[in-house]
């Protein structure tokens, strides 16, 4: 009950600070949130009523509103949601877990049937488990990444199976492995029936939920046995950056033509898509992945903490 008492409160200061500091409409709060306009003004009223707005917001969301305005601002984001910070990056990271996990209970509470693709990652597992159960038979999930680990066995980080079962979604998974051994293999398997409709169905998805993580000595690809050094060094040498879903891009936001992206099952990235690409990720090791996925519009949804907000807009 805390948990959720604390998530509605949290919802009511963000419809009082869209209302009565950005001057949003009833009816836009509503479209933001995607709940009610009655839903909306109850919460608007929560805020007043709880003491959360006098002529200043007296909740910690209120600077991280700031913060997701100038970020969406920035990098003209479709969406962008800010846990408060408070130094720790354990507390930062459940945070974003928190604020995940209510943005796809949101996505998923919606009446009208819907398809959601996931990516993998640490981040998104932690997400899909604050998510509460429910059952949600008219809605898709489907995955973006393959979901065998190197080794041949299930990925420790698939995410779809996991949100299935809380929600009962039909589910369809990448019987794959994230990169194979050659780009004529790759090309043989994407061209599977089965895997070609997963890929079309992934393709006209409503919103994509993708995790993502530096290249570089500490690379998450490297450290999980998805990329040999060799192959890290190349990339690295190129100017990789970033990757999500298993494509790895450099600084500019730029799919790099060599080396793994060769040989990667996923899903490609669509930069500059106007369908939803959010992005759940946060911490030190995050900032130069994120500010060039932003630059190069891989991804116009945000879900992050403070500090990392803060040094996406000091870049």
């Amino acid at each position: 009950m805390a948990d959720s008492d604390n998530t509605r409160l949290d919802d009511a200061a963000r419809a009082g600070w869209l209302y009565y500091i950005a001057g949003r409409t009833q009816d836009d709060i509503a479209q933001t949130l995607n709940i009610s306009r009655p839903a909306a003004q109850r919460l608007v009223s929560l805020c007043r009523s709880e003491g959360l707005i006098s002529f200043h917001m007296n909740h910690p969301i209120s600077s991280c509103m700031e913060l997701a305005a100038r970020l969406r601002d920035r990098f003209e984001l479709q969406h962008c949601d800010i846990a408060p910070s408070d130094g720790s990056g354990e507390t930062a990271a459940s945070g974003v877990a928190s604020l995940g996990g209510v943005l796809i209970e949101r996505w998923l509470r919606s009446r009208k049937s819907l398809v959601m693709a996931l990516g993998t990652g640490r981040s998104m597992r932690a997400s899909i488990e604050r998510v509460s159960p429910m059952s949600c038979p008219l809605h898709r999930l489907v995955s973006l990444v393959g979901t065998i680990s190197p080794d041949g066995s299930a990925s420790p980080f698939d995410t779809l199976v996991k949100l299935a079962e809380i929600t009962k979604a039909q589910h369809f998974p990448m019987p794959l492995p994230l990169y194979v051994s050659s780009p004529e293999e790759r090309a043989q398997l994407i061209e599977i029936e089965s895997i070609r409709r997963i890929r079309a169905i992934a393709g006209e998805a409503d919103l994509w939920l993708m995790g993502i993580s530096q290249i570089g000595d500490d690379a998450v690809l490297y450290r999980d046995g998805f990329m040999t050094r060799s192959e890290l060094l190349e990339m690295v040498r190129h100017g990789a950056v970033g990757e999500v879903t298993g494509w790895v891009f450099d600084a500019e936001g730029r799919l790099l033509d060599r080396g793994t992206n060769l040989r990667v099952t996923s899903v490609p990235p669509e930069p500059g898509s106007d369908r939803l690409r959010i992005c759940i990720g946060q911490g030190p090791a995050k900032v130069a992945p994120l500010r060039a996925a932003l630059r190069g519009r891989i991804i116009n949804g945000l879900v992050t903490d403070e500090d990392t907000a803060r040094a996406l807009l000091a870049g």
